[in-house]
């Protein structure tokens, strides 16, 4: 066992892609265990899922939790089976269901079972959002969105974007001044979802709040707007009905206490207990992810080495902007694990 503080981060729906976790199945028995296990408990073939499906298929938030899932856990697997044992993990937004996982609070089983549930519950919610006037409705009021066409047309793609350039107390100041003003009524569809670093804030809105919003961040100062190629406006309100379904599946799944440091996207900080847990994944569906609170409570762990356990480099990123000392290392692929073992046994 190497003899290491190391922590696994676990990325999120977006660092999905086709063929992920594949070559850990082909050179880790440890991580062809946990496609099995995910093949049983969904009734389906993981392996051809993850084989067949192309970049738009995967995109789509039903099929992206349970594959991204099934990677990121085949790279814990395949990183433990090496001897690599992390003291502490957490996941950005769906990327928590692995770190409940690999911290003992939920069964492999139960992590299959509740992201399939977690995803579906979304699809669900975005398709609805998509198909119906909700959106058209509030759109309307939008500068945006000045006729009753092009407001039905802006309903069609609510989604994310990223704010670039601005402090995130800034991206969070903003909207709520804007939500205060009469003649900003776009802001009531507009919140800040993710709070990634000191440089980046993702927003969730609709088509027209985005777009109304993108001119405003501009205008004070935002470098960059980037639309961001998601299923829907996560971590926001527009999820209460994703949550309300997902609820009862929740509630019935067995939460245990952690056996290592695992943190939450909704506080930032520590959890405590299982019952926290699962109160805190609930919530998560609707409120934003407080990842750079996370990585400072991670970086007071003080550890030796940090991986991005799964698909992407997303994390790596991120956890580049806190300027820590210590770097994040990309752990999602077998060549990325064999290299990082052949690094660590000559340190040990």
């Amino acid at each position: 066992m190497v003899k290491k503080n190391i922590v696994f981060l676990f990325p999120g729906q977006g660092a999905q892609f086709p063929g992920m976790g594949l070559d850990l199945c082909e050179t880790s028995p440890a991580a062809r265990e946990i496609f099995s296990i995910a093949s049983e408990t969904l009734g389906l073939d993981m392996t051809a899922l993850i084989r067949d499906s192309g970049a738009e298929k995967l995109m789509r938030t039903d099929i992206s939790q349970i594959t991204l899932t099934a990677a990121s856990l085949a790279a814990a697997a395949a990183l433990r089976e090496k001897g690599i044992v992390p003291a502490a993990c957490a996941g950005f937004s769906l990327g928590e269901y692995p770190a409940l996982a690999c911290a003992g609070v939920i069964g492999v089983a139960d992590c299959f079972t509740l992201t399939q549930a977690r995803g579906r519950a979304m699809q669900a919610a975005v398709d609805r959002i998509a198909g119906s006037g909700e959106l058209a409705n509030l759109a309307a009021n939008s500068a945006a969105a000045s006729t009753a066409e092009s407001a039905a047309e802006a309903a069609k793609t609510p989604g994310m974007a990223a704010v670039l350039g601005l402090a995130p107390e800034q991206v969070e100041g903003l909207i709520a001044e804007w939500k205060k003003s009469a003649a900003a009524d776009f802001a009531g569809d507009l919140y800040a979802a993710n709070i990634n670093s000191p440089k980046q804030t993702v927003v969730s809105g609709t088509s027209a709040a985005l777009s109304e919003a993108e001119k405003r961040f501009k205008e004070a100062g935002a470098k960059r707007f980037i639309r961001l190629r998601v299923a829907g406006p996560f971590h926001s309100p527009f999820m209460k009905e994703a949550a309300e379904a997902f609820a009862p599946i929740l509630e019935a799944a067995a939460f245990g206490d952690p056996e290592i440091a695992v943190f939450s996207n909704v506080t930032g900080k520590r959890i405590q207990s299982g019952n926290d847990a699962k109160a805190l994944a609930l919530r998560q569906i609707c409120e934003g992810v407080r990842w750079t609170d996370e990585e400072a409570a991670i970086a007071a762990l003080n550890p030796d080495a940090v991986f991005e356990t799964g698909p992407g480099k997303v994390l790596q990123g991120l956890w580049r902007d806190t300027g820590s000392a210590v770097p994040c290392h990309g752990a999602g692929t077998a060549e990325e694990i064999d290299e990082l073992c052949k690094r660590l046994l000559s340190q040990n």
